[in-house]
């Protein structure tokens, strides 16, 4: 039996809220041996109040060793084996701008290049060509036509732009056109399945039809195509948990990763303290809340340890208003660790902490890596959390006689 098959058969219906606030990237490190992490430097008095009434532990994204990008990092988070279900890079960029995917689209994520007069790659990425240069360029590519096939293009950042084909009998198994290298024409779109041989054909089209547009252009004059995807097969929050699931998120990215598990985006808010106010606001629909804070992870990923100090502050002060709502379960942790020492994601277990009236606190006072590592959680893997949160919310019953 597979974890989701044992929620679906123990849930049990009640009117308990669940909280998960994700600082994202939350794990860190000390600058020098011995020293604090960024979450340890920081001064969190509402975190550490909670770690006062909670169980803290160390929760594993993906496997031990394994350094997550945002994807595997949320479906872990989520409950979803990482590893099971994977999203691919297309889909992954589709649904990071906002982009809802139906079954049997295929997304693909596409980078403009410069051919030279031989048709040989000069550029991949079309001299990182600036967003106010690209988008026209992409929305010019929205007048292809290929019978039978529904077509998006959408334009990301700079070079990068989104392709998504929806029509009968498409799958996402085909090999990127990117070879990778400059000096040597673009490959072909080849599938790698029988399954895929339609997907394969609209591609080589589209990729015509592109190469006349563009060929007049001095640097964006051709596109490689990258990380062909169908969306993911995802069972929802409502299927697997029982739950109505609300994400209040900044970010198209992690909008879209929650909208793959079936979770209602809801309001528009642009800072903290908008998400706060969307939280109150929608408390009644929902029974689970996934709030999203993306600025300890950027602040890490620039390798600014300060910043990062003070984002992680900024985290702490929204809590007094999560707990007003009086929240059955209140989980605080990150996708994944990003220290500002590596300046990247890194492969950490990332403090977790849990607060609810049936958790078993541990006698720690503050929360941190280094009293995570000895809180009552352990370390244990994140696909595991929403057990602990269904757990503590009364909402699992007892697995057999």
């Amino acid at each position: 039996m597979d974890m989701h098959a044992l929620t679906r058969e123990l849930n049990i219906k009640n009117d308990a809220k669940i909280v998960m606030l994700v600082g994202d990237g939350l794990g860190g490190l000390p600058q020098s041996p011995g020293g604090k992490t960024e979450l340890e430097t920081a001064s969190t008095p509402n975190l550490d109040a909670l770690a006062a009434r909670g169980v803290q532990g160390l929760s594993i994204p993906v496997k031990p060793g394994i350094a997550p990008g945002s994807g595997p990092g949320h479906l872990g988070l989520f409950g979803y084996d990482p590893l099971q279900f994977q999203i691919g890079r297309g889909a992954l960029e589709a649904t990071g701008i906002g982009f809802e995917m139906q079954p049997g689209d295929v997304a693909v994520r596409c980078n403009f290049c410069t051919l030279d007069a031989d048709g040989n790659i000069s550029d991949r990425r079309a001299g990182r060509i600036p967003t106010d240069e690209s988008a026209p360029l992409a929305i010019s590519l929205r007048k292809i036509r290929i019978p039978g096939i529904e077509i998006f293009v959408e334009p990301v950042k700079e070079h990068r732009f989104v392709v998504v084909f929806r029509g009968p009998g498409l799958a996402g198994n085909v090999r990127d056109t990117d070879p990778q290298a400059t000096g040597v024409p673009p490959l072909e779109p080849e599938p790698e399945d029988d399954a895929s041989q339609k997907t394969a054909e609209v591609a080589q089209e589209f990729l015509r039809q592109a190469r006349e547009i563009l060929k007049n252009e001095s640097k964006a004059n051709f596109h490689t195509m990258r990380g062909f995807a169908a969306r993911p097969d995802l069972a929802s929050y409502e299927e697997v948990y029982g739950l109505r699931a609300a994400a209040i998120a900044v970010y198209p990215m992690y909008k879209g990763l929650a909208r793959l598990v079936g979770m209602d985006i809801v309001g528009e808010p642009t800072t903290l303290e908008e998400q706060m106010q969307v939280l109150k606001q929608c408390w009644d629909r929902y029974d689970f809340f996934f709030i999203h804070f993306k600025y300890t992870d950027s602040t890490g990923e620039d390798g600014n340890f300060a910043e990062k100090v003070k984002r992680t502050e900024q985290l702490d002060s929204c809590l007094p208003a999560i707990n007003a709502l009086h929240p059955s379960v209140l989980i605080v942790t990150g996708d994944h660790s990003t220290p500002a020492y590596l300046s990247s994601h890194s492969w950490h277990p990332v403090p977790t902490l849990l607060v609810s009236g049936c958790c078993r606190p541990d006698p720690h006072t503050t929360f941190g890596e280094t009293t995570a590592i000895t809180g009552g959680l352990g370390q244990f893997e994140a696909q595991y959390l929403m057990l602990l949160a269904l757990s503590n919310a009364g909402r699992m019953g007892k697995f057999g006689a």
